[in-house]
């Protein structure tokens, strides 16, 4: 179960980070004008709690592709013996922003983002490392925008 704030933030800040010194202090200030009372630090805990329960996985910019860092698309044909193993290694970059599973031959997908498309490529090869299985490498070579953001509760 989901709290009438946790509800509110997911479905508010989906876009629209307020791009200020304080984003957070910003947002509780917006909520408080739709009958909360929260302060700067409840938002801060309550995005806290969201990431525990696995309902987020961050909070942060996405940039347009290829005017920041380096990214790309990536995939695995995982035994699926060793889908959760291979998923939890995956996991455990800090550069991976998703991991799913797919019904295909290749099996595990993943995005990574980093300061740098060599860093990128330095995290495949380290994935490769540690699992023992050659990285699909799908770089971006044209862009679309399609908006992941959708009402959650209405």
């Amino acid at each position: 179960m989901l709290t009438e704030l946790e509800k509110q933030l997911l479905n508010d800040f989906q876009h629209g980070m307020p791009l200020v010194s304080e984003p957070y202090a910003e947002i509780a200030s917006e909520l408080n004008q739709k009958g909360f009372n929260v302060t700067e630090h409840d938002i801060i805990d309550c995005l806290a709690t969201l990431k525990e329960k696995g309902m987020i996985s961050r909070v942060g910019p996405v940039f347009k592709p290829k005017s920041v860092g380096g990214s790309t698309l990536a995939a695995l044909a995982v035994p699926k013996e060793r889908m959760e193993q291979v998923a939890q290694i995956i996991n455990r970059f800090s550069q991976v922003n998703h991991n799913y599973e797919r019904e295909h031959q290749f099996n595990l997908w993943f995005v990574v983002t980093a300061s740098s498309q060599d860093e990128v490529l330095q995290v495949l090869s380290e994935i490769e490392a540690k699992t023992g299985l050659k990285v699909l490498n799908l770089p971006m070579e044209e862009d679309y925008h399609i908006d992941l953001g959708f009402p959650l509760w209405c």
